[in-house]
């Protein structure tokens, strides 16, 4: 194995770059450039097509782009300070006047007689026809401002792009080959040589180059990934872990006493963490399932395998309401098969005493199925024999947390992600490339559906009576909020206002509680239990109430500025409600009468969580669905994760490179990149 660093000429300081002093390099700084490599792949955000010079004589409205002679310019002040730099350029068909605003520079810094690309628009201001502060460029046979299809870059204050421009076309004259996919790939992906991409990344000739330049990088920040994921996983895969027996009699016990039928998703998922289970190499499989779709029953089956082979599980939550109501529903679920498994609840509201209690009950083995928080990561936890981990909302955890939790094993166990986000195909096969994905794609018989209406501040009034007849019927609501208490900088109601506007308004005679993450632990528990009892009609609460929580009984949720979260954050809220028998209701309150968002007409007409991903996807990119540290960390400056094709393409290839079990030392740049890849994407 090489070391994780390699030396090029590409390595070296920005500031050996001519124009590159301390202030530039500081402000190169802020933008992620330090070295000539961050430089030329600093690539740019889009491009304008100034490759069509026009002749003066022809010139029509709009962006134009000339090669012309400067026959003269001037500069004066004008009223109020402001400064005009007025110039006069001509070509063989006539002349045009060029017009600059407070560019004093302007008028020294070039020079008469001297031929030079203009860009700039071209039209009537104020009562003469002229080029409106155009950008200039000395006539060259390599022009990057103009004349060209030129880059457009991500900008700061003082870097601009025609800053970038002239240090990257620098920087581009001194890079190395920097190779990283084997060339028997690049053959047969027929991809350009990196060195050749990236310089038409930048100064393309033609708007085919630029795609064919970004599949080329795309392709390789893609194959990497495949690789490293890839790795992992057959790294997994020699490690040794408990074999847990199938037992058919003790399956067919449990699922014929549940209150409800398998779904045929149900029994296909369960069926394949069966056949994981059984070997003596550890299962690594995420759960997809939208809200609602019975993962808890799925996860509770294969809970019961390794328990009835005398091993212990362990099922980690986000939050202490959803351990709890976790722990209350397989207890409840466990009753009829009259199996007496002992199931310890691990959370911080548990008294001192009764937790020593518990933790020395799990260190000896007598407590089987242990549900928790991150308490369940505290140093003084240890484990008898434990053959299966359980992460819920996996995306909630860090990395780290979950590779705690499963170095308690003294091996590694078993480990069953669950998500109720669910994560488009692009993204299953990239960031959790290494996983085995199982999908719930159905819902149990008998779940009602979510209709969902966008309401603007001039409708609450029919909202409100329609809210309140579910109520008179027996129903409760969820009315979620994106603040505790009110904001003078964010325009958008708090939590505890709409509480007290709601009991002074139509809902007066309501029992109305709030709920929100500020509340100790214990009144928390209070006010979700009231609920869950029906000792409330309406709560009020954050979107501490997002994952998990079941109340059946609540047929209608209420999202007060709606606008202001994202769609895969609404559809988990959505998704609190319709979870018995009774129709639900989604009613998204805007902030303003403004024009209505395409995504929340994409939410109103879809309750398929798996098709608003991928739209999600598409609109915001993965961070905002997966957390944007974990996305930064991937580092894809040119890959698009909602291209499958090419992500297929990628990880075809990188199979097959590994198939050949290749000597990863002998391709020194593929290995840092895999090395520092294989640290992102490996989630154990």
């Amino acid at each position: 194995m090489i070391s994780s660093i390699m030396v090029t000429s590409m390595d070296i300081s920005v500031e050996n770059i001519k124009g590159v002093g301390g202030a530039k390099a500081k402000l190169l700084k802020k933008v992620g450039i330090e070295t000539v490599l961050d430089l030329v792949t600093y690539y740019p955000r889009t491009y304008n097509d100034y490759s069509t010079i026009s002749v003066i004589v022809k010139l029509m409205p709009g962006t134009v782009c000339i090669k012309a002679k400067l026959t003269s310019i001037a500069g004066r002040y004008v009223r109020r300070g402001m400064h005009i730099t007025e110039a006069i350029a001509t070509d063989d068909s006539g002349s045009v006047k060029l017009v600059w605003f407070n560019q004093p520079y302007r008028a020294t810094s070039m020079k008469r007689g001297e031929q030079y690309f203009f860009v700039g628009e071209y039209g009537l201001h104020g009562k003469n026809l002229s080029i409106s502060s155009p950008e200039s460029e000395l006539i060259s046979d390599m022009p990057i401002n103009a004349a060209r299809i030129v880059p457009i870059y991500r900008e700061t204050k003082g870097l601009t792009s025609r800053l970038l421009r002239s240090l990257i076309s620098q920087g581009l004259d001194c890079i190395d080959s920097l190779e990283i996919v084997p060339s028997t790939i690049q053959k047969e992906e027929l991809l350009l040589p990196w060195k050749q991409a990236v310089k038409l990344m930048h100064f393309p000739n033609t708007m085919e180059d630029i795609e064919q330049a970004r599949s080329r990088l795309a392709f390789e920040e893609l194959f990497v990934l495949q690789v490293a994921s890839l790795l992992n996983k057959n790294e997994l895969k020699g490690q040794h872990s408990l074999s847990i027996a199938f037992d058919e009699k003790l399956a067919k016990k449990f699922v014929e006493n549940l209150p409800f039928k398998l779904t045929d998703a149900q029994r296909r998922v369960v069926w394949q963490i069966y056949k994981d289970i059984e070997k003596d190499e550890p299962m690594n499989r995420i759960l997809e399932g939208d809200v609602g779709s019975g993962k808890t029953v799925v996860a509770l089956m294969a809970a019961l395998m390794c328990i009835a082979s005398g091993h212990q599980v362990v099922l980690m939550a986000p939050t202490e309401i959803l351990a709890r109501q976790h722990a209350e529903t397989i207890y409840r679920l466990l009753e009829p098969i009259g199996m007496h498994v002992s199931v310890g609840l691990l959370i911080g509201a548990v008294a001192k005493n009764k937790k020593q209690i518990l933790k020395e009950m799990i260190a000896s083995g007598r407590t089987k199925l242990i549900i928790g928080t991150h308490a369940l990561i505290q140093d003084d936890v240890t484990f008898s024999s434990l053959g299966l981990i359980i992460v819920d909302e996996q995306h909630r955890f860090g990395v780290e947390q979950r590779r705690t939790l499963q170095k308690k094993a003294g091996h590694m166990p078993h480990v069953l992600h669950m998500t109720a986000t669910p994560i488009p195909r692009s993204l299953a096969l990239t960031v959790y490339g290494e996983l085995d994905v199982s999908i719930l794609d159905a819902k149990p018989a008998g779940r009602a559906p979510i209709t969902t209406t966008i309401v603007s501040p001039n409708s609450l009034q029919p909202m409100h009576l329609a809210i309140k007849k579910e109520i008179e019927k027996g129903r409760q609501c969820f009315w979620v909020c994106p603040l505790i208490t009110e904001s003078a900088v964010l325009a958008a109601k708090s939590a505890e206002k709409v509480a007290l506007e709601l009991k002074q308004s139509v809902f007066k005679s309501m029992r109305i509680g709030l709920l929100h993450g500020k509340m100790k632990s214990a009144e928390k528990e209070k006010i979700m239990h009231d609920f869950l009892d029906h000792k409330l009609d309406i709560l009020v609460s954050t979107t501490v109430i997002e994952v998990g929580v079941d109340v059946p009984n609540a047929s209608v949720m209420v999202i007060q500025n709606a606008d202001r979260f994202g769609l895969s954050q609404l559809h988990q809220l959505r998704g609190r409600v319709g979870r018995g028998n009774q129709a639900g209701m989604c009613y998204l309150a805007l902030s303003d009468s403004k024009a209505v968002s395409k995504r929340l007409r994409y939410l109103e007409q879809s309750n398929d969580g798996f098709k608003l991903a991928e739209y999600d996807l598409q609109l915001r990119g993965p961070g905002a669905i997966y957390g944007s540290s974990q996305h930064g960390a991937l580092d894809l400056r040119v890959a698009n994760l909602t291209d499958v094709v090419l992500i297929s393409r990628a990880r075809s290839s990188a199979k097959a490179f590994l198939d050949g079990n290749p000597d990863l030392s002998e391709y020194a740049h593929l290995n840092v990149a895999v090395l520092k890849a294989r640290s992102v994407t490996n989630l154990n």
